[in-house]
């Protein structure tokens, strides 16, 4: 790390008089702020790692002024998240900076910002990697005058970080790109000594390097040890009120920020659910959540990863952790939200059972396998162009996984992509398997590093920094840990407890009709004539309650016990009598008469014939088709009405688990097609990957 001196007196008297125009008279430079100013003035390349709330962007904001006054061009800042583009645009027109910002938000201005930028109009401009990298702006780039690149979150460049991402990555191309007398500055909360390292050499150069204490003194640290899905819902529902002002509470999953957000709204708490939801009217959503938790009208937002970089809202009080964090670096950055501008906030990191699994998938899913690489790049060599979409047609590849691949691919210069087509690039293909495990089995012990911090009895706030690397870091005095006391109390009281439990036990997870069929080498993508009705899986695969005892029954039990049967009938007793419901039919399995045995006996106490109306063909089984085209036509070719049979007009279509929904849906649609007017498609669980974006 090196320090600087104010070797510029002029330029120190500059700086500080910006300081003292936006924050008063009195006001002076943190600690190592004005080095990082005189050091990206002087120096081609900086890096500012320095803990949240400590003013990273104070630092570009300034340069951004005294570029501007030296005749320099626009500052462009990359930054990963819309609402921290909207903070910072706040923030910088306090300083009398020109500023926009170029996302998906500003689509319909695009044309008018880029003309404003290569007139030089503007003095900042903030825009995302993803329309950094759209074709349209990199034709503007070289028409653009940038006086000052800044890479805001810049741990995302690294794929030893924790968050980091393909088009970040792109990003050494920009700077690459640049003319030698533009500084380039990076900013990050987030970096160890392995992400420190490589952004070092990603950046180039002699990098001047800002690096302080990462100890944040107004956080107190409490594990809650309940692991216990039904605990943790009560513990957070007793917890919320007594606890000041409002907060964040981080889930691992989409699923589970909609279903404790229900929870604490269904009693009296204002909760929004807030993750990564698409297209403009997601957008929206998310704002207006955004906006209202800043005014302080909602209590807590039940939140995924997405609300865990940049956000700024100084007053937030209190953040909890319902599921341990896949690692440290993560955990840090995310109750970094907290405490910004008040001087105490407390934090709560709580984990269940079903956390380790959840990680392990991320884990494991993060890079693409080599076999899927090879599959694609056969393809994509043998075609002169080939598009996505014939790729999901070609192989039994999930298109996540086909997307995900594509991107590695287009990142490491093996393949280019035009217009709707990839094409090879003369680039010699090899799958870098040594550095893709490596980072693999880096996030595996990081993980290890997480759930060590729930058990420690050591100071939480100092094993946190030393974790990062930080090893200044003392004994804070108010963990719990310090404290040698709870903060808040961990013992469940069972009024809450029992709320909690009702609530889960009555969740049920809609099953809705697929209205088009996948293009694949039987079905064209055309609208599915025959749509089946909403129905609804009892559970979430192998979650804490149904979930798991579906699991359990399914692979250790071979039966569906009583308990299942009678939920199953409980709940859908008020379908049966509204629809009027004429029988009841499984889907088949040339496999096991699991599924046959539960609905003949969820027949009976429901009162309802049972009817063997479908018969199954020989074919592969479901699960091991892995895109919605595969998935589409095996079912499509696998399963038929039974000659002879008479098909009533309104149908219960049982199945044990639903992923795809392909096989209700072509069930459905074949009993449609002998006459059946309605099919109500019914499962024990839901096994549909969930996102945790």
């Amino acid at each position: 790390m090196c320090m600087l001196q104010c070797n510029d007196r002029k330029l120190y008297c500059e700086a500080e008089e910006i300081i003292k125009q936006l924050y008063g008279n009195d006001a002076v430079f943190r600690e190592g702020q004005y080095e990082a100013i005189e050091a990206t003035m002087m120096h081609n390349r900086s890096l500012v790692v320095q803990k949240t709330g400590w003013g990273k962007s104070l630092v570009y904001f300034a340069c951004t002024k005294l570029l501007r006054k030296r005749g320099r061009g626009v500052t462009m800042v990359v930054s990963p998240l819309l609402v921290l583009m909207q903070n910072q645009i706040e923030a910088a027109e306090k300083m009398g900076l020109i500023c926009d910002s170029l996302n998906s938000s500003t689509k319909e201005r695009r044309d008018n910002i880029l003309n404003s930028l290569k007139c030089n109009e503007l003095d900042l401009i903030l825009v995302t990697p993803e329309t950094l990298f759209r074709e349209d702006v990199q034709r503007s780039l070289p028409q653009i005058n940038i006086g000052l690149f800044v890479i805001d979150e810049a741990h995302c460049i690294s794929d030893w970080g924790h968050d980091f991402r393909l088009q970040y990555g792109d990003l050494k191309k920009v700077i690459a790109s640049l003319p030698s007398n533009v500084p380039v500055l990076a900013t990050t909360a987030t970096a160890n000594d392995r992400v420190v390292a490589d952004l070092q050499q990603q950046l180039g150069g002699d990098v001047y390097i800002s690096r302080g204490p990462l100890t944040r003194e107004s956080l107190s640290i409490q594990v809650v040890p309940l692991e216990n899905r039904n605990e943790r819902y009560a513990w957070i529902l007793q917890s919320i009120t007594k606890l000041p002002g409002s907060g964040i509470i981080y889930c691992l999953t989409q699923r589970d920020c909609d279903y404790l957000a229900a929870f604490l709204q269904n009693n009296g708490v204002t909760a929004k659910a807030y993750y990564s939801r698409g297209g403009d009217e997601g957008e929206a959503i998310n704002q207006d959540i955004e906006e209202r938790f800043r005014n302080n009208q909602i209590k807590a937002v039940v939140a995924t990863i997405k609300l865990g970089m940049g956000y700024d809202k100084g007053d937030i009080a209190f953040v909890i952790h319902f599921q341990m964090p896949q690692n440290i670096v993560s955990y840090y950055q995310q109750i970094g939200r907290a405490g910004r501008n008040i001087p105490r906030a407390y934090t709560f990191l709580m984990g269940g059972k079903e956390d380790q699994d959840i990680i392990n998938y991320f884990i494991r899913t993060a890079f693409p396998t080599e076999e899927e690489m090879n599959q694609i790049m056969g393809y994509v060599l043998k075609e002169e162009g080939i598009s996505g979409y014939q790729l999901q047609t070609r192989l039994n590849i999930r298109s996540v996984r086909l997307d995900k691949a594509l991107a590695f691919l287009c990142h490491d210069g093996f393949v280019i992509k035009e217009g709707s087509k990839y094409y090879a690039t003369p680039k010699t293909y090899v799958y870098n398997k040594a550095h893709y495990d490596a980072v693999s089995t880096i996030r595996e012990a990081e993980m290890q590093r997480m759930k060590e911090l729930m058990t420690t009895k050591e100071c939480y706030s100092k094993f946190v920094a030393h974790s990062l690397d930080d090893y200044s870091a003392k004994d804070c005095g108010h963990c719990a840990n310090c404290l040698g006391k709870e903060i808040v109390s961990t013992e469940v009281e069972p009024h809450f407890l029992d709320l909690a439990t009702q609530f889960l036990e009555q969740l049920i997870i809609p099953i809705e009709p697929r209205k088009q069929w996948a293009a694949s080498t039987v079905t064209t993508r055309t609208r599915i004539r025959y749509i089946n009705q909403v129905g609804f899986a009892l559970a979430k695969y192998g979650e804490s309650g149904y979930g798991a005892l579906v699991k359990e029954n399914k692979y250790q039990n071979k039966s569906f016990c009583d308990e299942l049967v009678g939920k199953s009938a409980r709940e859908l007793s008020p379908l049966v009598k509204e629809k009027q419901i004429d029988c009841i039919c499984c889907v088949p399995s040339l496999r096991s008469n699991l599924v046959m045995d539960f609905t003949r006996r969820l027949a009976d106490t429901l009162k309802l014939p049972f009817c063997d109306l479908l018969v199954k063909q020989h074919a592969q089984q479901q699960k091991e088709m892995e895109n919605s085209a595969y998935q589409c036509a095996n079912a499509f070719t696998s399963f038929s009405v039974k000659e002879g049979v008479e098909v009533p007009k309104r149908i219960l279509l049982v199945d044990d688990i639903v992923d795809s929904k392909w096989t209700l849906t072509v069930c459905g649609y074949r009993l449609m097609e002998q006459g059946c007017q309605e099919v109500y498609p019914f499962a024990l669980a839901d096994s549909s990957q969930n996102d945790g974006g």
